[in-house]
């Protein structure tokens, strides 16, 4: 035999191999059964949910101690929608979240008779979504975690008393005779043969409709028998409990099962031998075969004949039942999605009509073949842009069955960045000085948004008061709450009044959103104009670029913005930078912010002029007026008036001898630096401290032009103090805390000082 020839029937014999070991016994199933029981015991709603789940995790809460919380949190949905795909799709936070709710109740048999269409504007990137969808589920579907098993009936005919000896030697025969041309060994021609011989003792018939085996066992009896199959565990309580489980005990095998198994009834005194007779197989999905997953175009005509049959199968099973009637292998194109996905790529033209045929289906979960009623269980998932819902008006029954799920454009400025990068590459964050890039995407995000919002009028209500930091329409606010951020510059009242309830309201407005506006498509076109024309190796992009683009170069994108937007967006970047830079050339003594702190909680107990020694600090203090009013100037600033210190006083002695030195630390054992009242004072006096930080180097020219000279030899004449405190700045703006480069860091920094912020923007 030559190496080919080895080489083929060692190919042959590994492919049968395989495709053999994957047909198991329904013992077998069961034992998988019992060892896996989640992964084997479900539907195509659980697999989805489960494929989901798995790609995208538990996602991330920014504030898991906050009981306000809406559970409105950050998932990871790289691995579903962008890892390993053609094109990209970026889920921004409040899709994600929509999505994943709807899973999350789609996994619940309540929401398994509807039809679910994702609706949103063109351009909102709804196909591309749907593609990469669809391709991750197959890839789930057809891995050890998503498997699950369809039944294989192997109707033997020699138990049947059916077989027919004439029927297949033939065949053998000149079969042997061209694997004699080969020269293989009689061992190995024996074992062919025998194999040939065994495989014609059956009559294979796979169920069209991809039934879980489960289903084959009687209703009635279903209860008692996983009763006895499981142990008292989770599972078990689970299976009987839950209402996702609930088809397991309610849907029946397909016409074609069911009457095989009913035939085969009449033929054997003991199920056992029908049980023998029913195999399972791993359920494969193929979207270009229309296996488990099937696809339709709006330009895609409907099957002339939607009837299927296999006469020559037909035959064998009459033949071998003795009986025409028995069973009829009669089956449509819906059977080989049921327990998988159909999908409309668009509610237009063909797929028009295809909706509409549905009804009933959706409905009752049953499709006529002929005389014959076939189980449809499948997941239905239709695209739809706003302008297409005339389709299905004047269905009530229809549109009942339906759940819209929006998709619009994207309305978290951190994804459409996600989106800019992938697109022109991750390079384009070292053209721009931190935060511009994301407020062009904030610029592109407020022409999505609607103007006014009933949800942040009724929590904020008078949005003048934040004039500095926002626009008059609380769209910048409004952008950050979608993100999941609360601002550092909201009042500690409006942060309390952010409530559970409101937050809901907020997070539902987006439902009305992203509807209108600049496109995906527009914002990359957009994107790509401005970068071209601004983007240099010597000059980095800033806030100048991005007013100077929208309001002199294209100017009729500017007409698309909301009145005032660009001169608010520019104030709250003014804002955000100096306390960047306040916070990066703070630089205070942490013990001594301690000494101090604690030396006050102590001393505020005792009269002005007494003296005594710090039980805390274990130093000696001479409590006057001018030792609490320094310490008080930092807690609440030098410009507090003297009945505000005395309030101030008194309510802090109050929470001492009250709470902080009889329960916290002499109840409790706490340290004095871990109570309520030193963290409430510590976060005061940091504050304050950081807000005069700037003061000493407003008016010092040597200041600025050592930043501007840092990095080079010049540097290096300047006085050690500037030098240190340059350098300290510059670092944490570019490694510590704000990942700034050199040059974008001495940038902000010059633009701070230039433009007077801290004098524009005062503690």
């Amino acid at each position: 035999m030559t190496n080919v020839d080895r080489a083929i029937v060692n190919l042959n014999r590994n492919i049968s191999e395989r495709v053999h070991s994957q047909t198991i016994s329904f013992n077998d199933f069961l034992k998988i059964l019992t060892e896996r029981p989640d992964s084997v015991v479900r539907n195509i709603f659980q697999t989805f949910h489960d494929m989901i789940r798995n790609s995208v995790g538990v996602g991330r809460e920014e504030y898991p101690d906050d009981p306000e919380s809406i559970n409105y949190v950050n998932y990871d949905c790289r691995n579903l929608f962008v890892n390993d795909t053609d094109r990209p799709f970026f889920a921004d936070r409040l899709f994600a979240n929509r999505l994943i709710n709807h899973v999350d109740a789609m996994k619940g048999s309540a929401r398994q008779n509807k039809i679910y269409i994702f609706e949103g504007p063109p351009g909102s990137g709804k196909s591309t979504f749907l593609n990469n969808l669809l391709l991750k589920f197959e890839e789930y579907a057809n891995s050890d975690a998503g498997m699950r098993y369809e039944v294989v009936w192997r109707l033997d005919r020699k138990v049947l008393g059916q077989f027919n000896e004439t029927q297949v030697s033939p065949f053998v025969d000149r079969l042997s005779n061209l694997l004699d041309e080969y020269e293989l060994g009689q061992s190995e021609l024996t074992e062919l043969k025998n194999a040939l011989h065994r495989d014609s003792d059956f009559v294979e018939i796979s169920c069209p409709s991809h039934d879980n085996p489960l289903l084959l066992i009687p209703k009635r009896d279903r209860r008692s028998f996983f009763d006895d199959l499981f142990k008292n565990d989770e599972f078990k309580w689970k299976l009987f409990t839950d209402k996702e489980y609930e088809w397991v005990f309610r849907e029946t095998p397909c016409t074609i099962c069911s009457s095989i198994f009913n035939a085969l009834i009449k033929r054997f005194s003991t199920s056992m031998d029908i049980y023998h007779m029913i195999h399972a197989r791993p359920y494969r999905f193929n979207r270009r075969l229309g296996e488990g997953i099937t696809v339709f175009n709006p330009g895609d005509r409907p099957m002339k004949q939607n009837v299927m049959t296999n006469e020559q199968l037909q035959r064998k099973i009459d033949i071998l039942l003795g009986d025409s009637n028995a069973v009829k292998y009669l089956y449509s194109s819906f059977a080989k999605t049921n327990n998988g996905i159909y999908a409309l790529m668009d509610v237009k033209s063909h797929n028009a009509e295809r909706l509409l045929e549905l009804h009933n289906i959706i409905s009752e979960g049953i499709h006529k073949v002929e005389d014959v009623e076939e189980n449809v269980k499948s997941l239905i998932i239709a695209l739809m842009n706003p302008e297409d819902e005339k389709t299905i008006e004047g269905f009530q029954s229809f549109t009942d069955r339906i759940e819209f799920i929006n998709i619009p454009y994207v309305m978290d400025l951190n994804t459409e960045v996600e989106i800019y990068r992938n697109i022109f590459g991750k390079h384009i964050d070292e053209s721009f000085i931190p935060r511009v890039l994301h407020n062009f995407a904030r610029t592109i995000i407020s022409t999505r948004m609607k103007t006014t919002s009933d949800a942040m009028l009724e929590w904020i209500g008078e949005p003048e008061k934040y004039g500095q930091f926002c626009d008059e329409n609380l769209q910048l606010l409004k952008m950050e709450i979608y993100t999941g951020y609360i601002p550092a510059w909201l009042s500690e009242e409006d942060r309390k009044r952010l409530t559970a309830k409101r937050r809901r309201q907020i997070i539902d407005e987006s439902e009305k959103e992203g509807v209108t506006g600049f496109s995906g498509r527009d914002s990359i076109k957009i994107f790509s104009d401005f970068y071209a024309a601004y983007a240099r190796k010597d000059e980095l992009i800033s806030m100048s670029s991005l007013n100077v683009f929208f309001t002199k170069w294209r100017t009729d994108l500017k007409e698309m913005l909301p009145e005032g937007f660009l001169d608010s967006l520019l104030r709250n970047y003014n804002y955000t930078v100096l306390q960047e830079v306040k916070e990066s050339l703070y630089n205070y003594n942490e013990g001594q912010i301690t000494r101090d702190l604690l030396n006050y909680m102590f001393a505020v107990s005792f009269e002005p002029g007494s003296v005594a020694v710090c039980r805390f600090t274990n130093e000696k203090l001479e409590i006057s007026e001018d030792f609490l009013h320094s310490i008080e100037g930092r807690l609440l600033g030098m410009e507090i008036d003297e009945g505000a210190r005395r309030v101030f006083r008194l309510e802090t002695q109050k929470e001492y001898a009250s709470r902080t030195l009889t329960q916290e630390i002499l109840a409790e054992g706490k340290d004095p630096a871990e109570t309520g009242l030193y963290q409430s004072l510590h976060e005061r006096y940091v504050h304050n401290l950081k807000g005069k930080v700037l003061d000493p180097f407003l008016d010092n020219d040597n200041f600025r032009r050592a930043i501007k000279d840092y990095d080079t030899e010049a540097f290096k004449t300047y006085d050690k103090r500037i030098r240190d405190d340059v350098s300290f700045l510059i670092n944490n703006l570019c490694e510590v805390k704000y990942h700034y480069t050199k040059q974008s860091a001495k940038e902000v920094c010059v633009y701070v000082i230039d433009n007077d912020l801290a004098r524009m923007f005062p503690s």
